[in-house]
């Protein structure tokens, strides 16, 4: 008869920092595990700590905490499956990302981390050990590999595991979304299943921790790299997949594969649960922000409206003597169209009273962009205050575009606590609102159908800080710019390179010069949701006073 294995795959949501909470969900999952008759139940890296920590496990206090919680863990589940679970291990004054296996009340076996990604978001060359590489573990009738995450990434763990016995190999991951980074996963896994000739179980993170988002999207692969199993992105889910021992060895039986969206689904779903993480992991349940009666504010209120519920979003549209009629009665229908609570706070009269304060000051001095300055910081003033006073935490709309070139009020527009569309190029912020019109999900609580009315989408962008302002009085076309940008951030190519595109050199080296200048004001900035490689904070880290700028 054919020997049989049950492993219970617990894609769950994390905090950092809530040991307590953490180990509750694992004792939760470890229940339905037992229900389910698995041998074992199998939970991400770093799980009960929440990913990533940061220096937050450099404090030995923390790390001793961790480490306690694991031992009770595995003697509280004692009688049923066994478990494998990540967590800190401090041996000897080495500090180690680890994944311990946990059996019949006891620790049976700790395999620590030996490539330690140190690219990106991450940073654990930093914080933790290299250790040699880990030998495979038995539980049951099976042995197991386990590279942790990176360790996934190289021949070497992987070959030294399978040498060493293993059957096949279970990956514990904390992977965060980033476009296209799931496809790049499952290439990655298949080579290391083509050249073992072993079954693959990849086990991901899922949920939001300050600007990134560990999208899930586990995945179970066959020897010759066949998919048998596809968990959902974005959302918390358990699955039992059942490995039967044949001739020649071990293999999962078939089973559910959700659907894999589109890179616009992807993204919206990942702004969607950065922002309901972001909040609710910090304690707060509604958010408001300021309501232009454009298309990134009109965005940004769909984005937490979907995140939280309408009911849990005010919109407060502050108008000046510049603010166009069709402003006014975009901003009413968008908040009409979600369901959002709308109001309306004039900054005519406040701005009157600071112009007449500063008059003896500014005598003399023509009027410039001080003076638009005073309308965004207004607003800022005026947003905040109402945060303060409600709890609501305030959410700002600066798009990515905004963000790398400054084009954007810091103490005004630039005030609040998130912002779900920081990632987010201006010509992108067009397709997602299309998007988001065109489609619902059941992950969303903002209603179905158009939220985002045409006119909002359609009409030239403006800032509405003097008369007839138009965003192209001050930027290249919008196309134009992000294009540029993507060069200059996303792709670090040269002038000379993006000339040769087929780009003016003097707008680019305008814009190269507006992306250095404005390094100060991205360091105050807002965090919000990384969807690229190439977000503004972990992954791009420029020094705020830079004099160089490329000599072509």
């Amino acid at each position: 008869m054919s020997e049989t294995f049950r492993l219970t795959l617990a894609q769950l949501n994390p905090v950092v920092g809530a040991l307590s909470d953490n180990a509750d969900l694992a004792r939760t999952a470890w229940q339905d595990a037992r229900a389910a008759g698995a041998d074992m139940l199998a939970l991400p890296e770093m799980f009960l700590t929440g990913y990533q920590t940061q220096d937050l496990v450099l404090k030995p206090a923390f790390v001793r905490d961790a480490m306690a919680r694991v031992q009770a863990l595995a003697q509280e589940c004692a009688a049923g499956p066994a478990i494998g679970i990540g967590a800190p291990h401090l041996d000897s004054g080495r500090l180690s990302n680890a994944y311990y296996i946990l059996e019949r009340g006891r620790i049976a076996a700790v395999v620590k981390k030996h490539h330690l990604p140190n690219a990106l978001v991450f940073d654990e060359k930093r914080q933790f050990s290299p250790a040699d590489i880990s030998g495979p573990y038995r539980v049951g009738p099976l042995v197991i590999g386990s590279p942790i995450c990176e360790d996934a990434w190289y021949d070497d763990v992987v070959e030294a595991q399978a040498e060493s016995g293993a059957q096949i190999l279970l990956v514990p991951n904390g992977s965060p979304h980033s476009r296209g980074r799931h496809d790049t996963r499952v290439a990655q896994m298949v080579a290391r299943v083509v050249e073992t000739g072993l079954p693959l179980v990849y086990l991901n993170l899922v949920g939001g921790q300050d600007d990134q988002v560990f999208d899930g999207a586990s995945f179970v692969l066959n020897t010759g790299g066949h998919m048998t199993h596809l968990l959902p992105g974005f959302v918390e889910s358990t699955v039992h997949v059942d490995f039967i021992s044949t001739g020649d060895g071990w293999h999962a039986v078939p089973g559910h594969r959700a659907p894999m969206p589109d890179d616009f689904e992807r993204d919206y779903h990942a702004m969607v649960v950065g922002t309901r993480d972001y909040l609710h992991k910090s304690g707060f349940r509604r958010a408001l922000l300021g309501l232009s009666g454009g298309i990134d504010s009109a965005l940004v209120a769909a984005i937490a409206a979907d995140a939280l519920g309408p009911q849990n979003v005010q919109c407060i549209m502050l108008p000046s003597e510049y603010t166009s009629a069709h402003s006014l009665e975009d901003a009413e229908e968008v908040a009409r169209a979600l369901g959002c609570k709308l109001d309306e706070v004039p900054i005519s009269g406040p701005r009157a009273a600071v112009t007449e304060t500063l008059a003896p000051l500014f005598a003399g001095l023509p009027e410039d962009v001080t003076e638009e300055n005073i309308q965004s910081r207004m607003r800022g003033l005026l947003l905040m205050a109402v945060s303060n006073k409600t709890g609501a935490m305030l959410l700002t709309t600066g798009n990515k575009s905004e963000v790398a070139v400054g084009y954007a009020t810091i103490y005004g527009d630039m005030n609040g606590g998130y912002n779900p569309i920081k990632d987010l190029y201006k010509t992108r912020v067009f397709e997602t609102c299309r998007w988001r019109n065109a489609n619902h999900r059941d992950w969303m609580q903002g209603p179905a159908g158009v939220v985002i009315p045409p006119r909002v989408i359609d009409k030239p962008p403006s800032a509405e800080l003097r008369a007839d302002q138009k965003d192209e009085d001050s930027l290249p076309p919008y196309p134009v710019l992000d294009a540029i940008l993507e060069g200059l951030v996303d792709r670090d190519l040269s002038v000379e390179d993006l000339v040769a595109e087929g780009f003016d050199r003097a707008t680019v080296k305008k814009i190269e010069h507006l992306v250095y200048v404005s390094e100060w004001k991205r360091f105050q900035s807002a965090p919000g949701v990384r969807l690229t490689t190439r977000a503004f904070w972990l992954d791009r880290r420029y020094p705020m006073v830079n004099r160089w700028r490329d000599p072509f």
